[in-house]
């Protein structure tokens, strides 16, 4: 089964690397119209780039989305590029490791504000531009926020983008209720562990080899794991489904 996108416009925040890039990707392979949003503008572009040399549609946009005039800016940039933004992807995020009583108050400031400020702010606009533009009536609105494992799990030296990603799974739940006769469905799609640019390095060490060791199946989530969900809940297909938290992980949270 495949959830065509033809038609539609997709802005991504988080864009420039990891799962956003993948993302990104599978969304204009799926026909959909990419729009490229991170603050890394030269790793987007070039993303945009190739997407565009395969056939695909991309534009890249600066995004900050700790700040609310370049959420602003992003989707304007996309409509004049695309037109009407049907779907939002909040896929930004960071983290900062460290025990509790160690993480500096600046780092914890950074992890709340891009995790769980950001995705309001993204997802807010979105959603206003949707309501004006008729989402009520079509009902084709889209929210996606990405968040972790680590929401439903207990560690130690992650409590902060743990707690980020605890609040956006509920986030999810209010602005679906918030937006339920609007036309716009919102859920969370929570990943496992994935080999990333920003983990590879550890997950190579001794310790992150022992990590995945303890993991059931002893394994990391392939790359493109997640896209099937992804486009699934930005499509069609899913036009009865909002308010759902979907737990992709392999079996590495049982």
């Amino acid at each position: 089964m495949t959830f065509p996108l033809h038609g539609r416009t997709i802005l991504v925040a988080g864009a420039s690397s990891g799962i956003g890039a993948g993302f990104s990707r599978a969304i204009a392979k799926a026909g959909g119209s990419v729009v490229l949003g991170a603050r890394r503008l030269e790793r987007t572009q070039v993303l945009a780039a190739d997407i565009e040399a395969e056939g695909g549609k991309a534009l890249a946009v600066p995004l900050d989305v700790t700040e609310q005039a370049s959420v602003i800016g992003a989707f304007d940039a996309a409509e004049e590029r695309f037109g009407l933004v049907h779907g939002v992807v909040a896929n930004a995020g960071i983290g900062t490791g460290g025990h509790a009583t160690d993480v500096p108050a600046e780092g914890l400031s950074g992890v709340l504000d891009t995790n769980l400020l950001g995705s309001y702010l993204v997802a807010r606009e979105g959603a206003r531009r949707m309501i004006a533009s008729g989402s009520r009536e079509r009902g084709d609105g889209r929210v996606v926020l990405i968040g972790s494992i680590t929401a439903q799990q207990i560690g130690t030296g992650d409590a902060m983008y743990a707690a980020t990603k605890a609040g956006l799974a509920h986030l999810g739940r209010q602005l679906a209720r918030e937006w339920v006769r609007q036309g716009i469905n919102v859920n969370t799609l929570q990943p496992g562990w994935i080999p990333t640019e920003i983990n590879t390095e550890w997950f190579a060490s001794e310790r992150g080899q022992a990590d995945i060791q303890r993991l059931h199946r002893r394994r990391l989530l392939d790359a493109d794991s997640l896209d099937a969900m992804l486009l699934y809940l930005l499509s069609d297909a899913s036009r009865q489904v909002t308010g759902s938290t979907f737990t992709i992980d392999d079996g590495q949270s049982l």
